[in-house]
């Protein structure tokens, strides 16, 4: 007959996707009940690693039966475990991960990415913020239909939320017909404050949409603090692929990891049919991904409801669209996973309190 020390010791091999150590180290495995040859008990995972709570719960399951064949009933219970959210880099950034979303030219539909990617965390359970970093297009308040200027409690910017979902924008402290015409040190001046006085409270990820190009908001980015990864979006045609390289190469330059490349309007999508023609190409990303051994973290095609939706400022639409939803869904969960692999891989050290 199976014990409690010997379900224990079954788990000890399977890693939590945020902190890469045991989830019996970490006391994510609780409230243990054996009646014979049927246990149940609570596995705890955080919300940062959302999108995987189904597959890790698969694999817990299955780990069990595995190990100990003469159980015949498991049944777990998932709750989220409550972590402490550390601050991060020099103005105390309380995110667990930060993520930029660039890319090498304008056009290709990144801060549409940007949105729908934040938009899927947040979907899968994540406590998410979305910062527009482009300061000379800010076009994610319109994507998201919000207005109005944020107030000011005790100095700190009270960021807009918007179906739960934390957000700030240079495009809403300015008029809309406002051109902003500022230079470096401004640019610099408005991301330290948008990081530093902003409101953000504990968040999973802070999503950053990044101006187009290789400006230095990226060299102002890794200055104040240590950014998770950088996500690239481009089309298939071979003339956005070589300005994505430059964006690739910027952002390895000042040292941010780039978690992977998005393909945007890879095919479009006819509604009448529902067939893929290749406009554009297709898989173009993918394969110049390959070579440069950067991850490929999914495909876009073009439709006529992810136009639509942004134009009425109703982007969370997209991820409730049979055809988008699931390629959005598939981008996010393959970047939690990366990161997971990644904290599984290489441990980060946990933050001991010096008393």
């Amino acid at each position: 007959m199976a014990d409690v020390q010997q379900i224990i010791k079954a788990l000890e091999g399977i890693k939590d996707p945020l902190s890469g150590r045991s989830i019996t180290t970490t006391d994510q495995v609780k409230e243990i009940d054996l009646q014979g040859t049927k246990v149940s008990f609570i596995l705890e995972l955080t919300t940062h690693s959302a999108p995987l709570w189904q597959e890790t719960k698969q694999l817990v399951h299955d780990t069990l039966q595995k190990a100990i064949p003469e159980l015949t009933e498991i049944e777990i219970e998932l709750k989220e475990h409550q972590r402490k959210t550390e601050p991060i880099g020099q103005i105390g950034l309380m995110a667990r991960s930060v993520i930029a979303v660039g890319s090498g030219k304008g056009g290709v539909g990144k801060s549409t990415v940007a949105s729908c990617l934040a938009y899927a965390l947040k979907k899968a359970g994540a406590k998410v913020g979305l910062m527009d970093a482009d300061v000379y297009g800010p076009s994610v308040p319109h994507l998201l239909g919000v207005s109005g200027r944020p107030e000011v409690i005790e100095k700190k910017i009270q960021p807009r939320e918007v179906d739960g979902m934390k957000v700030i924008s240079i495009g809403l402290l300015v008029e809309p017909d406002e051109a902003v015409i500022w230079r470096g040190p401004m640019l610099h001046g408005a991301i330290t404050q948008f990081l530093r006085d902003t409101n953000w409270g504990q968040l999973d990820y802070l999503i950053i949409d990044m101006p187009p190009g290789t400006g230095d908001i990226a060299l102002t980015l890794s200055q104040l603090l240590p950014l998770t990864g950088s996500v690239v979006v481009c089309t298939p045609q071979e003339v956005a692929l070589l300005d994505a390289i430059k964006a690739i190469s910027m952002f390895r330059k000042v040292k941010i990891p780039v978690l992977g490349l998005v393909e945007n309007m890879s095919g479009f999508v006819c509604p009448d049919t529902g067939k893929e023609w290749d406009i554009f190409g297709r898989g173009g990303a993918k394969k110049k991904a390959e070579e440069l051994n950067v991850p490929f973290l999914g495909d876009v095609p073009i439709t006529i409801s992810i136009r639509e939706d942004g134009d009425a400022g109703k982007t969370a639409h997209v991820l409730e669209n049979e055809v988008t939803a699931p390629r959005f869904e598939q981008i996010a969960y393959n970047l939690v996973k990366q990161l997971a692999d990644s904290a599984a891989e290489k441990p980060p050290m946990p933050t001991l309190t010096v008393l």
